[in-house]
């Protein structure tokens, strides 16, 4: 299971389950109720006394920090098989109520939300209003919060208004990278093929490459480039494998 390429800064908590039991369907967005850089959120995951730590933090200059494997489970829900599904995001935060973040820490934290959910096969996320619909996961809802487990104000009353806004920004990014046109795809793929002609011969197959390229099986050229059928048809013709005349 892989983490998220956005990280920037990582400080590993002991605060943790290795590794999560349940497939990773659920994101919970935290506030850190003050507004720590993600070096100081992760110096206090850090300690064991504090027996809270989450999968991300994002500080309120934009900056992503790993804290708990994706792979495992993270200390921040107040409930363990949340926490186990879910991956949790703490964003620095005003340190009163109602917690707001900056705009660069909430542009990053739908950034990293559509990374999380593109590497983990989640199609969309679903925010409900009703708090039973969220902790019994009705209607496909896959948003939780801190507040829906223990008594507290997380995420704060700003970042819980924005919920749904967050979810429509982050199901947009997902559609639009669902939709590639021809022309970008036959883009990618000439990127690709001139990639693998560009690739030098590999380790393990520079002899046998030598050999064909001395019995002008092949020119020498493109060792790693596919192999169409037309030049598959060369091949066998050019070791004799083809009868006379067609």
């Amino acid at each position: 299971m892989s983490n998220s390429p956005l990280v920037s800064y990582t400080m590993r908590s002991p605060n943790r389950n290795s590794p999560r039991n349940h497939i990773i369907d659920t994101v919970t967005i935290h506030c850190m109720a003050g507004n720590l850089s993600v070096e100081a959120c992760g110096a206090m995951f850090a300690r064991a006394s504090t027996g809270a730590s989450s999968n991300y933090g994002i500080d309120s200059d934009g900056r992503v920090a790993l804290y708990v494997d994706e792979g495992d489970r993270s200390w921040a829900s107040s409930n363990p098989d949340n926490d186990h599904r879910a991956v949790t995001i703490e964003v620095a935060s005003d340190s009163v109520s109602p917690y707001k973040v900056t705009e660069k820490a909430l542009a990053v934290l739908i950034d990293l939300l559509v990374d999380i959910c593109q590497r983990n096969g989640i199609k969309k996320l679903v925010w409900s209003n009703n708090k039973k619909d969220r902790v019994k996961h009705r209607g496909g809802c896959n948003m939780t919060c801190h507040r829906d487990f223990a008594a507290k104000a997380c995420p704060g009353d700003y970042l819980y208004a924005l919920e749904g806004d967050i979810a429509s920004a982050v199901n947009k990014r997902l559609e639009e990278g669902k939709e590639v046109t021809q022309e970008q795809f036959n883009a990618m793929m000439e990127v690709y093929l001139t990639q693998q002609r560009e690739k030098e011969t590999s380790t393990w197959s520079k002899e046998a490459w030598k050999k064909a390229e001395t019995a002008g099986v092949f020119d020498g050229s493109a060792p790693q480039a596919p192999l169409s059928r037309e030049q598959a048809s060369l091949v066998l013709d050019r070791l004799g494998l083809l009868p006379e005349g067609g």
